[in-house]
């Protein structure tokens, strides 16, 4: 065994969490090391979950031809133009891109990147196991570790066309039909990626309402829009048993549905939630215990119930945005080191989710809001009246603004639609600004755009104000 090596951080995982944890320990002059099990940098973010998903719902927009049939009625099928590696070709180019970039990062702020698997020997002392064993000392430990897919104990993992959030990326053809069991972000968004490839697909949720942290103007939408594809929903309903089924009229894999009957598909996507990667950490020698699913808590610092250890990421569970990671890691490390630039996690975070087509949202929702007990008024304006939305045919989106009724400060937005991800940073930022009506009204946004909806959106809230 080597010499133990001392640190003033100890980072582990090289996700969004831990390489920014890691920036902002060493721009404030600390020795850090970043530790890295897995073959490729930039965890779940970058390999397995939020860039290459994203990557491929773009691929399949533009290998199926979907917006040249809104717009100009032509139709192209990928089945019989594309295969399976001009489908995943782009997603893996990005993928890499992204490794380089985080590498470079590594390297530029003077991080050292070890390769191995980390366990705890104590509170500040870290083992890694690679090609060979190192002891590490910390003064701080970022644990950044991420999450996994959940395996529901029913399904027969290991078995041919049965894919998790991960695995799908190791998809060898495009299937005919597809399941998606669990009606969240991110089986959604699978969903809409695959129908929009002409795959039949059929969604089974538990719940009576689809992703029902949304508002609920924006759910309904979304669904009806989905259902445009071609998803088919079984809701609420659960699979009980599954069965490889060769020889009845359809063939694949058969579903038994809690509630009656059964469904059959050549392909099952499980997007069942995730679980923390902890199980490997042997958090006990280090004074700590996990949470459901592996779950770190954490206080509003991010700092576990052993001061000298942190937290952030997916690893800590909601909201398990790549983007709320960063930021979380950032703020640790600055509590952590006692950085005068400490503050606080913004209060207002936004969602993005990037089905087909995209919905994003931020703040409260109408009925959040009057569960509160506000007083409130609301206001929305579609893209189909918008004249940039005219333009690329974008006839079934809207924004929706949700205003406190006696002085119309905003408290929330939602949209669904082209660039709705983009677009909710507007009303984002009126938010943390703790503006409203006023400051739409005078805003002159460029014409056309779909920005202007957002003044639209406001006179509609002052007209139903009024009445």
């Amino acid at each position: 065994m080597e010499e133990t090596t001392r640190y003033d951080l100890i980072v582990i995982g090289s996700g969004p969490a831990g390489e920014k944890g890691a920036a902002q320990a060493a721009l404030l002059g600390k020795r850090v090391a970043l530790i890295e099990k897995g073959q490729h940098l930039g965890g779940a973010a970058a390999n397995t979950g939020t860039l290459p998903s994203k990557t491929l719902r773009e691929t399949a927009l533009f290998l199926s031809g979907f917006q040249q049939r809104e717009l100009y009625g032509m139709d192209a099928c990928l089945r019989d133009k594309a295969t399976v590696q001009d489908f995943l070709r782009r997603e893996r180019r990005v993928a890499e891109t992204e490794r380089q970039r985080i590498a470079g990062s590594i390297g530029s702020h003077g991080i050292e990147l070890i390769r191995g698997a980390a366990s705890f020997v104590d509170a500040h002392t870290v083992k890694v196991a690679g090609e060979s064993e190192r002891v590490l000392r910390g003064d701080i430990v970022l644990v950044a570790t991420g999450s996994r897919p959940w395996h529901p104990p029913v399904f027969p993992w290991g078995q041919p066309d049965i894919y998790d959030s991960d695995t799908i990326l190791n998809l060898e053809r495009i299937p005919q039909s597809l399941i998606v069991t669990g009606g969240g972000v991110i089986g959604c968004e699978y969903a809409c990626l695959f129908a929009t490839l002409g795959v039949k697909v059929t969604v089974i949720e538990a719940r009576d309402e689809l992703l029902a942290f949304l508002d609920r103007d924006l759910s309904r939408a979304l669904k009806e829009r989905m259902v445009a594809l071609g998803i088919v929903f079984r809701m609420p309903d659960e699979i009980e048993n599954v069965a490889r089924d060769d020889e009845g009229e359809e063939v694949g894999w058969r579903c038994a549905l809690r509630y009656g009957g059964s469904i059959v598909a050549d392909t099952i996507l499980i997007a069942a939630g995730r679980s923390g990667n902890t199980e490997s950490l042997n958090l006990a020698a280090a004074g700590l215990e996990v949470g459901k699913r592996g779950l770190l808590t954490v206080n509003e610092s991010f700092q576990t119930a052993v001061p000298s250890i942190y937290g952030a990421g997916d690893v800590v569970g909601f909201p398990s945005l790549a983007s709320a990671s960063m930021e979380q890691a950032r703020l640790a490390m600055c509590h952590a080191f006692e950085s005068n630039f400490t503050g606080h996690l913004a209060p207002i975070l936004p969602y993005g989710i990037y089905t087909i087509p995209e919905a994003s949202s931020a703040g409260e929702t109408e009925q959040s809001a009057k569960e509160k007990g506000l007083d409130i008024v609301c206001g929305r304006a579609s893209f189909a009246a918008n004249a940039r939305g005219q333009i690329i045919g974008e006839q079934f989106g809207f924004i929706k603004l949700v205003f406190r009724r006696d002085d119309m400060r905003l408290i929330g937005v939602h949209i669904i639609g082209e660039s709705a991800s983009e677009l909710v940073h507007i009303g984002l930022t009126a938010m943390l600004a703790e503006q409203g009506a006023e400051l739409f009204v005078r805003t002159c946004y460029n014409y056309p755009t779909l920005s202007e909806a957002y003044k639209y959106a406001t006179y509609d809230a002052l007209k139903r104000r009024s009445c």
